[in-house]
Order: structure tokens, then C-alpha cells, then sequence
């Protein structure tokens, strides 16, 4: 763990704390062999008060720091957390002992993609995709672990996603892989069963195309809303990689990666941001591949009611549609067919604004060599 103060000035990019105790701040360790720990992500719980009581509850978990990730121990992972509490100069207490966090009942083989978020009520809730290895990482379920008491119990609140067709490693015409499968948030207002809202986006595959589906739960994970498709593209072709969350009056947002849109024309001025090399494999269109369809990227944004009632239809986000393949890292070595446009898709929302961060290899004047550059979108919660 490493912590930047809040005392830290601007120009002082080295003011991070990375020490706990005199010795590295190391949350777990592990041994070379057959483990790596991944997928670590954290969260803290910033409610002082608890909801109710004139504000004068004090909230028991209130800086709370929870960090989830799992070990891959020969390639089958398993999932943890351990909770620590904040201090106002930016150190913490000890970090408690690696708990194992429950599996759902018939899960497949191996549970991963934790993202962890706070209630009103301090409660902590996260999801878990299954996969099972040995059956070609087909098909993965998505349940919702729950802590009331500050993470040091937990148990299963329920199953988002009994099944949901992944989609290839390897995206259609394309060589880069598939990220994150799905995405959680939790809602901020109490909803009408009076528990707050779960929120569960994902990839879905079974229509031959990725599709991006959306599911709630009004009581604490128990029972979830018949799935609906974020995506409103005519033609089929890959929407992925979700990334929700939700704005301060209960409004839910799902950006997503989105490839409805055919890349430029040979002769456009943004067609000279188009791959040039040889041929992908599994794509059998033109090279450069002017007008192809399902191949270039967009971003896309989705909004909604606490209720999940659509407001207006998906907006693009990006300016200019970019190339994939325009100098995409090789994340397994240098000469694999496999490349990367990175895993995690930001989203936020400051005010009344939303605020996305994503790739783009597009060139605007300032990315002459089309490299992967990150990506800032803001725009106005309808």
C-alpha cells in the first residue's frame, strides 16, 4: 500500500508514505512458486455517520480501508481481503490477517474481478466472477460477498449472474484481448425496500457479438432484476469493458468500449490513423482497413434512474473514432499475436458532471506516433 497525504503539495511528487512500521507497507507476501497475487483493488469507507439519528451515529467502520485481490495459485484464483484503519496524517493500523472471502455454492473453479464498495451504512459489498479453467473459462457466474461488521465476517448476499457467456480471449478482426468481464456499484439513496441499491454490469457473448448487460438489486443482493442491454447499436458488433458508478443523487452511468461505428475512409483526414501494417489474423478485409466494420473503437456512456429507466439513449464520448492495433502492447512476449488496450476503464462523477478515463490511439495534434494515450471525457449527468 502507498498513501499520498493530504498535505501533500502538487509539486511534490515523491510525498507518498510507503512504509508501515519502519518496513515496507506489504499487505501480503507470497513465494514465487505458483502464486501471484492480481486483481488487487481497494476501497474506504468515508462515512462518518451513519444514516439516521440527526447525523450523530457515529459509523463504527467509518475510514476503514478494505483491499481485495486474489492469488492465482496455479492458475486458479482465490480471493481475499484485509481491512486496516486510517489515520488523518495518511498512515494506518495494522493490516489484519489475509481473510479467505466466501464462494457462492457451485461456483466454477476459480473466483476473481473483486471490486469492492461502501453503503451508506458502512456495509461492505463486493462481486466475485467464477470461471471454471477446465472447461475453457466457460461460463462465468457473478455473486455479491457482504460485510456488516467492518469486514471481519462476511458472507454470500446472493448471485447477480447465475451464467453469462464470456467473450473470446481474442476480440473479432482484431488481435487484443478481453479485460475485465463486469463491473459493481452500489446506490447511495434507500430504495423502496429500504436497502440501497446493488448495480451489476457485464460482458455477454451468447448473441455471437459482446453485448454490455445491466442487473440491480433492491434488497441487499438477494434477489436481481431480469438482465437489460445497455448498448442500443443497430448492427451487431462488440460492446465491452463496462465501468459504472453512480452520482450523488442516485443516477447510475455504464461507459463502455464500443465498435458500432465503421473506422474512417481511405482519404479522410482521420483516416491516416489507421494501422497500415500486414493483415490481422482472423481478419479478411481491406489493409489499411478503411471503412471495416468491427474493427476501430469508440467510448460510450449510458445513463439511468436508481431504477434503471434509460435517460436519453448511449453518448459517445469520444471525438474521433481510434485503431486498436496502432502500436498495442504484446503482453505475453514481443512476437505473440495477442496485444492489449488495457483493462480498466474509469468512471466517476464530480458534481453533476461524469468523468471517464480510456484509450485512444488517435492522433490530435499531440500523439504523432499514435501511441495508446489516456483519455479524458466529461459531460453533464441528463
Amino acid at each position: 500500500m502507498s498513501v499520498r497525504p493530504h498535505t501533500a503539495t502538487p509539486s511534490a511528487a515523491t510525498n507518498w508514505i510507503t512504509t508501515h512500521n519502519g518496513h515496507p507497507d506489504i499487505v501480503a507476501s507470497y513465494d514465487s512458486i505458483g502464486n501471484e497475487p492480481d486483481k488487487q483493488w481497494m476501497t474506504i469507507d468515508t462515512n462518518e455517520f451513519l444514516p439516521g439519528g440527526n447525523g450523530k451515529i457515529k459509523n463504527p467502520n467509518f475510514n476503514n480501508v478494505y483491499l481485495m485481490w486474489v492469488d492465482f495459485h496455479n492458475r486458479v484464483p482465490l480471493p481475499f481481503v484485509s481491512v486496516a484503519n486510517a489515520n488523518s496524517d495518511g498512515t494506518h493500523s495494522d493490516w489484519s490477517k489475509p481473510l479467505s472471502l466466501p464462494l457462492a455454492p457451485h461456483t466454477p473453479q476459480g473466483a476473481t474481478y473483486l471490486l469492492p464498495h461502501v453503503t451508506p451504512d458502512g456495509s461492505i459489498y463486493t462481486t466475485i466472477t467464477g470461471f471454471n479453467p477446465k472447461k475453457g473459462y466457460c461460463c462465468t457466474s457473478i455473486f455479491v460477498d457482504k460485510s456488516t461488521d467492518g469486514g471481519q465476517t462476511w458472507s454470500v448476499a446472493g448471485t447477480a449472474v447465475p451464467t453469462a457467456i464470456p467473450p473470446p480471449l481474442i476480440y473479432a478482426n482484431t488481435t487484443f484481448r478481453d479485460g475485465i468481464e463486469n463491473t459493481f456499484t452500489v446506490g447511495n439513496h434507500l430504495d423502496g425496500q429500504g436497502s440501497y441499491p446493488l448495480y451489476v454490469a457485464y460482458e455477454d457473448y451468447s448473441a455471437g457479438v459482446g453485448n454490455v448487460l445491466l442487473t440491480a438489486s433492491y434488497d441487499g443482493g438477494s434477489t436481481w432484476s431480469g438482465p437489460i442491454q445497455v448498448n442500443d447499436n443497430a448492427s451487431p458488433v462488440d460492446e465491452f469493458q463496462p465501468n459504472l458508478t453512480t452520482a450523488s443523487d442516485g443516477k447510475v452511468s455504464v461507459a463502455f468500449y464500443d465498435r458500432r461505428l465503421a473506422c474512417p475512409l481511405s482519404g479522410s483526414a482521420a483516416g491516416i490513423n489507421l494501422d497500415l501494417s500486414a493483415q490481422k489474423p482472423g481478419y479478411t478485409g481491406p489493409v489499411p482497413p478503411y471503412g471495416a466494420t468491427n474493427y476501430c473503437v469508440n467510448a460510450s456512456i449510458q445513463f439511468y434512474g436508481p431504477t434503471l429507466t434509460p435517460l436519453r439513449n448511449n453518448i459517445r464520448l469520444t471525438q474521433q473514432t481510434w485503431d486498436p492495433q496502432l502500436n498495442s502492447p504484446h503482453p505475453g512476449r514481443p512476437g505473440g499475436v495477442e496485444t492489449f488496450i488495457g483493462d480498466y476503464f474509469g468512471n466517476i462523477t464530480v458534481g453533476s458532471d461524469d468523468v471517464t478515463t480510456f484509450v485512444s490511439t488517435y492522433n490530435d495534434g499531440t500523439n504523432p506516433d499514435n501511441r495508446q494515450q489516456q483519455v479524458i471525457a466529461r459531460i453533464a449527468i441528463p
